[in-house]
């Protein structure tokens, strides 16, 4: 690993985790494409590069996310009964997702990861048919249910889920967007959890991995964009809590766009 491709990894995981806790999302969707633009210039192939940024990037994920969600929890903003009923259920579908995905051609991975990401943006545009005022949903069998697609993708596109868990709790959960950032952060902890295991197992004894590979996590780059991504959460939280929901809902799906677009070679990652 070369020095630019170590700066890049300690920049991507400052903003990877300031968007942790700005927006509550994993930050994968912009730690996947940098790291796989690193793991293929380091020669590997695309189909292990690309499986490698998804299983190190839900590594990140989980103390990045478990950072944010302790200073969601200090200011009063997660609803952790939807967070440990729709994380339980996410968890166990993102190990089935990462179980797919170590199957799929890796150029199938980069389509879902980009779909996912640019369909989620998408929809946050649509404006909202509901009443500003909505209550709401508080039934747990709705919260598990939600909580099955968001771990499948999750495991299968190497994201922590808030991608999609953000959009849900504000539309179909009609939850307020502080509230809803902070609740996602907190199952994206939880679902991460099911996706690592996922990598790790499913990446053993493959042959091509770099050195210093659990599975398809790899320790350098983990230690890297955790180094600094975990403090960054503290930061983007603080962010959070002082910008109106309208805004921040709009920071989500210009970020969305950009980096669905990036990981489907729109900005030359091919």
């Amino acid at each position: 690993m070369t020095l630019a491709n170590l700066l890049s990894l300690l920049g991507t995981g400052l903003g990877a985790g300031f968007a942790s806790g700005l927006l509550g999302v994993g930050g994968s969707f912009i730690m996947t494409p940098v790291q796989y633009m690193v793991f293929t210039q380091m020669g590997i192939p695309a189909d292990l590069a690309v499986r490698l940024a998804f299983g190190t990037s839900l590594a990140v994920i989980l103390p990045t996310a478990a950072s944010g969600t302790w200073r969601h929890h200090k200011q009063g903003a997660v609803r952790w009964k939807t967070a440990l009923i729709m994380g339980s259920c996410s968890l166990a579908c993102a190990y089935g997702g990462a179980t797919l995905a170590s199957y799929l051609p890796g150029a199938i991975l980069k389509i879902v990861f980009g779909v996912v990401v640019i369909a989620t943006g998408i929809r946050m545009l649509i404006p909202k048919s509901a009443k500003a005022n909505e209550t709401p949903k508080t039934n747990p069998w709705l919260w598990a249910a939600w909580g099955v697609p968001i771990g499948l993708i999750s495991g299968l596109s190497g994201v922590g889920g808030g991608i999609l868990a953000v959009p849900i709790m504000v539309m179909a959960l009609k939850f307020r967007m502080h509230n809803a950032i902070a609740t996602s952060l907190a199952v994206v902890m939880i679902t991460s959890i099911g996706g690592i295991i996922g990598y790790i197992t499913h990446g053993q004894g493959v042959p091509g991995l770099p050195a210093h590979c659990l599975g398809y996590v790899n320790l350098e780059a983990w230690a890297l964009l955790a180094a600094t991504s975990i403090g960054m959460a503290q930061l983007g939280v603080k962010t959070a809590h002082r910008l109106p929901g309208r805004q921040l809902r709009y920071i989500f799906i210009g970020v969305a766009f950009y980096m669905g677009l990036r990981m489907l070679g729109a900005f030359g990652i091919g």
